[in-house]
């Protein structure tokens, strides 16, 4: 996992990006579904718009933040 500042040009800031790898994208379905009370035991193949998952971007807006073992990153 990546977390950068965004390219952003909105007049607030240019946000944050979060850029994930194929397997992290596939074990954050895998956390929802157990937390919804989904188990799988075995071989799973897990695909995003009927294609495998390569990676996963998540574009955070300006008037936001997040906070990643303990360091805010602000959008602004």
């Amino acid at each position: 996992m990546k977390i950068k500042k965004g390219k952003g040009t909105i007049r607030y800031g240019p946000g944050i990006d979060i850029e994930l790898s194929g397997t992290e994208v596939a074990l954050a379905i895998e956390a929802f579904l157990v937390s919804h009370g989904v188990h799988i035991s075995g071989a799973r193949t897990i695909m995003v718009n009927e294609e495998l998952i390569e990676c996963g971007r998540i574009y955070v807006d300006p008037a936001a933040y997040v906070i990643a073992k303990g360091k805010e990153f602000s959008g602004r």
